[in-house]
């Protein structure tokens, strides 16, 4: 036999606590929240980048039709500068057009129509060369 007293220890025992129970198991429930909270941050970081590549892509895309749209201004532009020449040889060319004559029964007679801007082809040469120097600046 033992000579040390032996004493009902259940009394004396601490019950585990809630904390050293889950320790026990690996998981506290704050723990649990944390690991959930940052699966849930993981998510929408995942869904926000996807989201981020879509746009940038998008933004790309947005790019390119930009340039092709100022290309084609740029076109539009040098037409549009060109028109006052247009207008100022049709006014000069319809100031030259016959004008209608009646004849015997009163009814005016109306020629046919005239070409209304006549470039001629010896002077093509220095217009190709103007026409370029204009567009290097």
């Amino acid at each position: 036999m033992s000579t040390f007293p032996t004493r009902a220890f259940s009394g004396h025992m601490r019950q585990p606590s809630m904390s050293a129970a889950a320790a026990s198991t690996g998981q506290s429930p704050a723990l649990v929240a944390r690991v959930n909270e940052k699966k849930a941050e993981l998510e929408n970081l995942k869904e926000l980048r996807s989201l981020s590549a879509a746009m940038a892509s998008q933004m790309e895309a947005l790019e390119q039709k930009l340039a092709t749209l100022s290309d084609g201004t740029e076109a539009i532009a040098l037409v549009l500068a060109n028109w006052h020449n247009v207008l100022r040889a049709i006014n000069m060319a319809s100031a030259k057009l016959p004008k209608p004559t009646a004849d015997g029964d009163g009814d005016a007679v109306i020629p046919l129509p005239q070409t209304l801007v006549r470039i001629p082809t010896e002077h093509a040469p220095n217009l190709q060369a103007h026409a370029e120097a204009a567009a290097e600046e």
